[in-house]
């Protein structure tokens, strides 16, 4: 997936032309701000932490998407939305997750999650508004703490990912957690149990997404969603919009994503249209009032950090501060969180040896700054800034070249110097022997996909070259031995040799039945997901899954909790709408923590 940073802009309804922030200006903003715009609190700052951390697992778990004009749609409808509601109990905060499965869920202070997978549908905005609207709905009805079985489970990783909790206490008593298959038991060992919990939840997290919550709730969100986009200025139909193109996009299993999670389509469709009827588009608030109200949404979460002080875990103000800056891309809190991210980033990679620098992610990291930016707020003294601090790294690179490519004629190296040259140096005239090279590694390491992405590379950089002649004679020893079917559907739609393409789709005929590890399948369906394979690769998968539920079962009679753990975790992480994760959670329905003595 390619998460670069496109230029941050918004949106119209379709087809309209794009406009900027800049526009509105500094002083029509803060006029606002000091007037009629309203924005949300933190009512319940032991609810928002929790939540927050749900939302960091899930983050930290799929990956986001932010920067796109998709991602900041999202955030413009969104608080058009939740403008109109009224609802101030808590800063909403609205996200893009790098999932294929199409589907979206809200955490209980305000924690909004699209999946890149329901954004592939191609909605319209009045389709995006009747989704989210849903989703605000659930928050706003406080449908999640009415249901126990997922705040019991937000409870819960509340306390998983508690700093240093696990760790602390392994010393002075046993931890007992109700889980799947029965007891899950901590061993008084920090580290195991560190571990341990990191497993649980990321197990608990995937529960708290992949699950979907009562017929009433789900009715009424339905209606309060639709109520909201209307007033929103959206037109109401765009429920049964919604679900006309989800009908005829995904498939119509009550496992599979959406279905999953908003169950009860056929009813729910019908009611839809129905109240359609009695609705209508209300004249949307005013561009120049939403923006206002992002502004202040922002400084809520920023002042809840300041607040807090050193209350607030690291995690969580990175957390915080990371969900901050898409609320309101530009002004001075804005591009204070942009130059603070990159210098993480900065100092991050300066930790690697001089010649293991990657100065050409860090360069594009600032040139996507740099251009959105430019983008909102072409006059702002922050372009300046990272401008020379761009040029700074371009010149750091430069100067490090001549030694580089003395390394390279060497022929002494080891993988990260060969991945830092060519992100840094990608017109090189040596990328195609560096590609070439860095094919060799992976295929040593058994990071089978990757090796043939790289001989692949090679090959294209320089066809005519020595490199490229290797590589394709790589490719070939490759192709019958090969085990990642990704790689191997790669391999098989490649046009340019037709030996090698016949090679790769015989090996991936053969081994598409047999393989064995669940993580291959799900790499396959997440990069294939129309691929010549699709179902008996799922097939495979729930079969693998149902071997490792077995696997758990086993592991917790024997004691074994850490097994039975990770078990459970590579289901719901590999096959999280199989038979074997639906069995799963519904023994997690049961999830509570014993207390201590």
């Amino acid at each position: 997936m390619d998460r670069t940073r496109s230029k941050m802009t918004t949106a119209g309804k379709a087809g309209a032309p794009v406009r900027s922030f800049a526009a509105l200006g500094p002083v029509v903003l803060l006029a606002l701000i000091a007037g009629s715009a309203s924005a949300q609190e933190v009512s319940n700052p032991d609810l928002f932490l929790k939540s927050l951390q749900a939302a960091h697992q899930a983050v930290a778990q799929y990956g986001i998407i932010e920067g796109t004009e998709d991602a900041e749609r999202v955030q413009r409808i969104g608080y058009a939305l939740v403008k109109a509601s009224g609802y101030e109990d808590y800063p909403f905060t609205f996200a893009v997750v790098d999932m294929p499965i199409p589907n979206a869920f809200a955490l209980p202070a305000g924690q909004i999650f699209v999946t890149r997978g329901m954004l592939d549908l191609g909605l319209n905005d009045d389709m995006l508004a009747a989704l989210l609207g849903h989703e605000i709905a659930h928050v706003t009805l406080r449908h999640f703490l009415k249901t126990r079985k997922r705040a019991t489970l937000l409870n819960v990783l509340s306390q998983l990912v508690a700093v240093g909790a696990i760790a602390a206490s392994a010393n002075n008593r046993r931890d007992a957690y109700v889980g799947p298959g029965g007891l899950v038991q901590y061993d008084n060992n920090p580290t195991a149990n560190l571990a341990q919990g990191a497993m649980m939840a990321s197990m608990v997290a995937s529960e708290l997404f992949l699950r979907g919550y009562s017929r009433e709730n789900e009715d009424q969100s339905d209606e309060e969603g639709q109520r909201l986009a209307a007033l929103a200025g959206f037109d109401p139909d765009g429920a049964r919009q919604l679900m006309a193109k989800m009908q005829s996009r995904i498939p119509q299993t009550k496992s599979y994503g959406y279905w999953q999670t908003h169950p009860f389509f056929d009813e729910r469709l019908q009611a839809a249209e129905a109240r359609a009827l009695g609705l209508k588009a209300e004249e949307p608030p005013a561009e120049a009032e939403v923006a206002a109200f992002r502004e202040q949404s922002q400084k809520v979460l920023l002042d809840f950090i300041d607040t807090r002080g050193g209350k607030l875990a690291p995690p969580a103000r990175v957390a915080l501060k990371e969900a901050a800056l898409p609320v309101w891309p530009q002004g001075t809190a804005a591009e204070r969180l942009r130059l603070e991210r990159l210098h993480a980033l900065r100092k991050m990679e300066f930790e690697n040896l001089p010649m293991s620098r990657n100065y050409g992610r860090l360069i594009a990291a600032y040139r996507a700054e740099v251009e959105n930016v430019r983008e909102l707020t072409p006059e702002s003294p922050l372009l300046l800034k990272l401008t020379q601090e761009m040029g700074e790294l371009r010149a750091a690179a430069e100067k490090q070249y001549p030694e580089a490519i003395a390394i390279l004629d060497r022929g002494v190296y080891q993988t990260p110097f060969l991945e830092s040259f060519i992100a840094t140096y990608p017109e090189s005239e040596r990328s195609a022997k560096v590609a070439l090279e860095l094919g060799i590694a992976y295929s040593r390491m058994g990071r089978e996909t990757e090796a043939v992405e790289m001989f692949l590379d090679a090959w294209q950089r320089a066809p005519d070259s020595e490199p490229a002649t290797r590589a394709r004679s790589g490719l070939k020893n490759l192709a019958p031995l090969l085990e990642q079917l990704g790689a191997l559907e790669q391999l098989a739609k490649q046009e340019r040799d037709t030996d090698l393409q016949e090679l790769s789709a015989e090996r991936l005929d053969d081994w598409v039945s047999k393989f064995e590890s669940i993580e291959n399948g799900a790499a396959y369906l997440e990069r294939f997901p129309d691929g010549w394979y699709v179902e008996t690769v799922t097939e495979r998968v729930n079969k693998l899954a149902e071997d490792l539920y077995r696997e758990m079962v086993l592991y917790q009679e024997l004691g074994d909790s850490a097994k039975a753990i990770e078990r459970a975790n590579r289901i719901l992480r590999n096959a999280p709408l199989s038979p074997a994760a639906d069995r799963l959670g519904r023994e997690m329905e049961k999830l509570s923590i014993s207390p201590g003595p």
